[in-house]
């Protein structure tokens, strides 16, 4: 299981260390694509392979079922870390995240997250206003 928050930056090659924590998850491979709320998901082969098996279920015939497929199968790279534990995150990914150079790990149970820090910061002030809202709101998923 994924979790914590790593504070990194991007070296001039756009190349970011994956904390070793989350390195030893997601294994020697793993899957970087555009995520929601302008950040990137990050899965592990094993992941990424469930999850896909249940998008490839979604039906082509629904317009928001064909835009989400084709964002988020289209912005899917497969990263393999170099020896210092880096990856590249491609530019195109880079702009969805609005990730320049600091940037926020987190760990969000099965995922990664990569999110600008500028961003990840805007987000927790907004989301954190609200969190206990936000729980009383899933309480009906069974926690």
């Amino acid at each position: 299981m994924f979790m914590g928050e790593f504070e990194h930056t991007l070296d001039d090659k756009g190349r970011l260390t994956v904390p070793s924590r989350f390195r030893e998850e997601l294994g020697e491979r793993f899957v970087m694509t555009r995520g929601l709320d302008r950040c990137l998901f990050v899965y592990s082969m094993e992941e990424w392979s469930v999850l896909t098996s249940k998008l490839k279920n979604l039906p082509f015939t629904r317009a928001d079922a064909r835009a989400f497929t084709r964002l988020f199968f289209s912005g899917a790279t497969e990263c393999a870390p170099d020896k210092q534990g880096r990856v590249s995150i491609p530019p195109a990914l880079r702009k969805h995240g609005q990730i320049e150079k600091e940037c926020v790990v987190i760990g969000v149970s099965n995922r990664v997250e990569i999110w600008g820090r500028t961003a990840w910061e805007a987000y927790t002030s907004t989301s954190g206003d609200y969190f206990n809202e936000i729980a009383e709101k899933i309480v009906d998923f069974d926690l």
